[in-house]
């Protein structure tokens, strides 16, 4: 999923072992991150993001800019990679070889890929193929060395940086941003749209794919040193590593919001690129960042509980459900043959759904938990992964 969550239990041969307990820190991410994810969709089917109050959508603004706009992709995408070491791990620990454990998590991702063409008829907004896509591609690196991880993702950052900063550059030279270029329409107009929206599904998995390469590689390096199941003794790690991605992160996105919100009137061109550059480079080590603080705030929760942390543990245990669970609401509110909220609310009431949205999710996954139902689509997913 920018992330789907793929720690799931099960064995690639014969031998069955019993399943260790789950680490609470990935899937406190995993949930965590739907938020981030709806925050970042929602305002796509919006047609006019200033629509509402002016200083509640400028805050909205500064608000998907610094910790939204590229940072939820990032997250999710170091979350997979993350996943993707833990699932090879796992198995190769009950006796399976590492070679067919690679060649069923390729077929893993070959399956995601099937699932995002689907969704992508539906809400032109799929991140599962891409995920599905670059898993395959990079399934490879999974026993590479940690410095070999490393160097690999620092060089892809080069690619995945141009890529995003010619849609942030020609977003702030036309004066828009860049949820308002790629914005939702209500509904698909006939054969002629669905296939211009399959055609551009497939544009989307080359650019796509380069943009979340880097933070899925670093996700696989973390899952190396076990950074988020061990939270406890990286603490003083994960404290810097928070404390300089959010900076980083923060005064990266700072020439953007100037930019938009009219205070950088006229920038040269040179510093119009430099600001289109900065925000998704600084965005990626924000969004892997986020994904080190919540660890952190697991350290607490592993030790009070409580029944907010075991729904958020239940949400990101079910985050591919949901995350499709986003796509149908947000269809049910914001279509004009709904309820209609897509020409009544500006930005900050597309934050206001996307928050209402992921509340139902958490509420709704908890519920699930507590019947003992996995979600759907990890059950199918499963069954087709595994045959």
């Amino acid at each position: 999923m920018w992330f789907i969550h793929l720690a799931e239990g099960g064995a690639v041969t014969a031998t069955t072992t019993r399943a260790p307990a789950r680490a609470l820190a990935p899937d406190l991410a995993r949930g965590a991150m739907l938020l981030a994810i709806a925050c970042a969709h929602a305002p796509l089917f919006v047609a006019d993001i200033d629509r509402g109050p002016a200083p509640a959508d400028a805050a909205a603004l500064v608000l998907h800019e610094v910790a939204v706009g590229n940072h939820a992709r990032p997250l999710f995408a170091f979350l997979f990679g993350y996943a993707l070491v833990q699932m090879l791990d796992r198995r190769t620990a009950a006796g399976a070889e590492p070679a067919g454990v690679r060649r069923m998590l390729r077929r893993r991702g070959g399956w995601l890929v099937v699932f995002g063409a689907v969704h992508t008829l539906v809400v032109p907004i799929d991140i599962l193929a891409v995920y599905g896509a670059v898993s395959v591609a990079l399934v490879g690196l999974l026993r590479a060395k940690r410095r070999t991880l490393l160097w690999t993702g620092c060089a892809l950052l080069v690619p995945a940086t141009l890529s995003v900063g010619m849609g942030m550059w020609q977003a702030m030279s036309q004066g828009v941003w860049t949820f308002e270029i790629g914005a939702v329409p209500p509904a698909p107009d006939g054969l002629a749209d669905v296939a211009g929206r399959m055609q551009a599904w497939v544009f989307s998995l080359l650019f796509g794919g380069i943009a979340v390469a880097p933070p899925m590689v670093f996700g696989m390096w973390a899952a190396r040193s076990r950074l988020l199941e061990e939270p406890e003794r990286h603490r003083a790690l994960l404290v810097r590593a928070v404390a300089a991605t959010q900076a980083v992160s923060v005064a990266g996105a700072l020439p953007a919001v100037l930019v938009h919100l009219g205070v950088w009137a006229d920038p040269a061109p040179w510093l119009l690129w430099t600001a289109a550059l900065l925000q998704p480079l600084t965005g990626f080590f924000g969004g892997m960042g986020l994904a080190a603080a919540i660890a952190l705030a697991a350290i607490a929760a592993a030790r009070s509980g409580g029944p907010l942390t075991t729904a958020l543990q239940a949400l990101g245990q079910r985050s591919m459900t949901f995350y499709l669970f986003q796509s149908a609401a947000f269809l049910l509110v914001f279509s004009p043959a709904a309820l209609g909220l897509r020409d009544a609310v500006g930005l900050a009431g597309a934050f206001g759904v996307a928050a209402a949205v992921w509340l139902v999710s958490l509420c709704a996954a908890d519920l699930m938990r507590r019947a003992g139902r996995r979600g759907p689509t990890e059950v199918l997913l499963r069954r087709l992964t595994y045959r």
